[in-house]
């Protein structure tokens, strides 16, 4: 059985990847709650620390709490609906590193595969192909390991939980995934093995693509 969930996000710094005076680009760091959960408990957030220094800041995107990586916010309205537009028609570049449990048997592939909501276990989401929601995402082999695989995940669609249930859909989940890794998968760390490596948008303002980047801490 899984020990029960506590909320113990780190305390270190943020690391600001980028600043303008449109957008604020930051590295999020695993176990931090995006925005405020609903219980008095999980108010700690990405989005509350950053108000603390950009009042201004708004939120564009999330990520799930365990995953780590780059994260965009908009310091106004105006550019707030631009990255929204972006975001909403698939304008923006995603990739992501991952650690998934066992080896696939091919070096790349396709996951279509839609997603909805397994209501009675949420917030889990789980494959339907009958009601769920277009979710495609590309995947490409980096690095054999003993156990495990290093993999990078290019998301098209962006559907809550998307990478997590699509790489269990292949029977490779991500390693430390709480939610929904189990035995030795689950086993092989107290974090999930994902992070947001780039971003790739138009800038608002200029009008010029702008790359972001960080590596995994894993």
């Amino acid at each position: 059985m899984k020990p029960p969930f506590i909320y113990q996000p780190p305390q270190d710094n943020i690391e600001i990847l980028h600043q303008d005076d449109d957008i604020l680009v930051v590295n999020k760091p695993a176990g931090l709650l995006s925005v405020p959960g609903r219980l008095p408990e999980h108010k700690d957030s990405l989005i509350s620390r950053i108000q603390e220094q950009w009042s201004t800041a708004l939120i564009v995107h999330r990520l799930d709490m365990e995953t780590s990586g780059v994260m965009i916010f908009a310091l106004n309205k105006t550019t707030q609906s631009h990255l929204a537009y972006q975001f909403q028609n698939r304008k923006v570049e995603k990739v992501y590193m991952a650690r998934i449990w066992g080896h696939p048997t091919k070096d790349t592939g396709c996951i279509e595969a839609p997603l909805i909501c397994d209501w009675p276990n949420r917030p889990k989401q789980k494959i339907d192909h009958q009601h769920g929601r277009h979710a495609i995402t590309n995947w490409e082999m980096l690095k054999k390991e003993e156990k495990t695989t290093l993999v990078k995940l290019k998301p098209i669609t962006g559907r809550s939980h998307q990478l997590r249930v699509h790489m269990l859909y292949l029977n490779h989940p991500i390693v430390g995934d709480r939610l929904y890794g189990t035995g030795d998968a689950l086993n092989y760390s107290k974090r999930l093995h994902l992070h947001s490596q780039s971003l790739s948008i138009i800038h608002p303002n200029k009008k010029q693509p702008v790359f972001f980047t960080t590596q995994a801490s894993f």
